[in-house]
């Protein structure tokens, strides 16, 4: 294979059926230098062990994921949260990152008050982001589709990300651009615009769309160019808002987990080239 453009990044979760040593030497072995890594698999590992694996095999975490789940109305549970997102915090300034992904949490069991559910989000993130800060990393607000508003993020859009973000400094809190939760929003240009220029852009991370979803949803996102995304498109917005950072494929996709890695990986690879470049 030839070496992969340089922006590229490979979220864990692409390639679910390699260990964390598989991932870091198949990426290396075909020549990409960036990698976005998840807690749970690192937390096995050990994160001081897995940075020391990162840096072994040349590659740059260029985030890890999750942290969040911030709107439980129980203190002691809202108070557990804040000690786990602390937590994530340590293990991304572990790995060298910059950039925790927050996935802002659900309504809580038998409420239907949205704007309650993310003014706990903005209360938590008072907390958070000077900890963060302190840390050397960012905390980026990833809005995710609105089928996922009611148990997974509060948070569907770009502007509603960016409403949150901007009551702190840049330096404590961003967004994540996905192209799989924005893609179909009209006022996702006008809101690239508006995250560029407050430098807000913390993440860019590239899926598909694909139909029909399915069960569970969770699991729908599309290989690069199977689906209805103008990819090249939405990357020529972002790069316009003067973001050039890692440019992060994360697909969840069972069809790719069922494949070899290295073959998997060879076509994301490819598939971006086609579709994203």
């Amino acid at each position: 294979m030839t070496h992969s453009p340089a922006r590229l990044s490979i979220n864990q979760e692409t390639l679910k059926q390699w260990s964390l040593e598989e991932l870091a030497t198949g990426c290396a072995a075909a020549g990409i230098s960036r990698a976005g890594l998840w807690r749970a698999p690192v937390q096995e590992y050990g994160a001081e062990r897995a940075a020391k694996l990162m840096r072994d095999t040349g590659l740059t975490v260029t985030s890890l994921c999750r942290g969040g789940f911030l709107t439980a109305l129980d203190e002691a549970e809202r108070a557990r949260a804040l000690d786990d997102n602390r937590a994530a915090v340590d293990e991304a300034a572990t790995l060298g990152t910059d950039t925790l992904v927050l996935v802002s949490g659900g309504l809580p069991p038998g409420s239907r008050d949205l704007a309650g559910a993310r003014e706990r989000i903005a209360d938590a993130l008072a907390v958070l982001g000077p900890y963060a800060q302190e840390r050397g990393v960012r905390l980026a607000i990833e809005p995710l589709h609105p089928m996922f508003a009611s148990d997974r993020c509060v948070v569907s859009t770009l502007g509603q990300a960016l409403d949150l973000a901007e009551r702190f400094p840049a330096s404590q809190v961003g967004v994540v651009v996905d192209t799989y939760h924005v893609w179909w929003d009209d006022l996702a240009p006008a809101q690239l615009v508006r995250a560029g220029a407050g430098g807000r852009i913390h993440a860019f991370q590239v899926a598909d769309w694909i139909t029909p979803l399915p069960a569970g949803v969770l699991l729908g996102r599309g290989q690069l160019g199977d689906g209805s995304i103008d990819l090249r498109g939405f990357r020529e917005q972002v790069d316009a808002t003067g973001f050039t950072g890692p440019i992060e494929v994360e697909i969840f996709n069972e069809g790719l987990w069922a494949r070899d890695g290295a073959e998997a990986l060879a076509e994301v690879v490819e598939r971006y080239r086609q579709h994203v470049l």
